[in-house]
């Protein structure tokens, strides 16, 4: 990485503490008081999910235990930091996405889900994506299998089944479902490859793949495979053009210039 990222937020919030002293006691404890982004965010994490029955101090464990056993977890978490930092002209701070935005947050929590499927931790997993649904209106399972780069805008509403794959550099807008059709078992959910922007709305439903720097516009509906670097709308789909960008989820360009 070109800049430590923890130390530019930990910057930024000593800064904004100036600006607004009132919230000197929140950023203190939520910021300040840790060494490192896996401290802060566990416990943030750990603050929001918890339960009765699963408390901050089991969640705060587990999610150590992740980010000490797969560096990878933190890698990519900073990979969305960035991504959001850099996508989303209302996040003017790092620390902004990573203390207020649940797209972010929801993301994370995921990425703690995963972990624990993959170590067949499986119950931990799913009461981990019941509560993320619950808490960040996002419903991810936790075995689909998702990259680093990643843009969560707004995050309402927003479903990830289980057999989804998304590669990296995707951004994905409010409302957004990549669904299964029917009954279908096994592999039956889409494949977003990287550089994708999903518009709010949109549904890709079954086992199709969206090729990498393609856009599909908010409300579409997609049922078919989509070539790569193609813009797609409408319901059903179909081709409006192609989109000026190699990577329109980096552009956040919304317009169809059909060509």
């Amino acid at each position: 990485m070109s800049i430590d990222l923890w130390k530019t937020i930990k910057k930024e919030i000593s800064e904004l503490i100036l600006h607004e002293p009132e919230m000197g006691t929140f950023f203190s404890r939520r910021v300040l008081q840790y060494e490192s982004l896996g401290g802060a965010l566990g416990d943030l994490l750990a603050l929001a999910l918890a339960t009765e029955d699963v408390p901050q101090s089991t969640l705060r464990t587990v999610i150590a235990e992740a980010y000490r056993k797969d560096a990878s977890i933190l890698q990519c978490t900073e990979n969305d930091l960035l991504a959001t930092r850099s996508r989303d002209p209302a996040v003017r701070y790092y620390s902004t996405a990573l203390l207020f935005f649940k797209g972010f947050q929801a993301l994370q929590a995921w990425r703690i889900a995963h972990w624990l499927w993959l170590q067949e931790r499986s119950s931990m997993a799913l009461w981990l994506q019941s509560r993320i649904s619950e808490v960040f209106t996002v419903d991810i399972h936790p075995a689909a299998r998702i990259g680093s780069g990643i843009l969560v805008d707004h995050a309402t509403g927003i479903v990830i089944g289980e057999t989804c794959v998304l590669e990296d550099n995707i951004s994905i807008l409010q409302g957004v479902t990549l669904g299964g059709t029917g009954k279908d078992t096994g592999d039956r959910h889409p494949k977003i490859r990287c550089g994708v922007l999903l518009g709010a709305g949109a549904i890709v439903i079954g086992n199709v793949t969206v090729g990498e720097g393609a856009k599909v516009g908010a409300g579409s509906v997609v049922l078919r495979d989509v070539e790569p670097h193609t813009t797609v709308a409408g319901v059903p789909a179909v081709r409006v053009g192609k989109p000026r960008e190699e990577q329109p989820a980096l552009a956040m360009n919304q317009e169809f210039p059909c060509n």
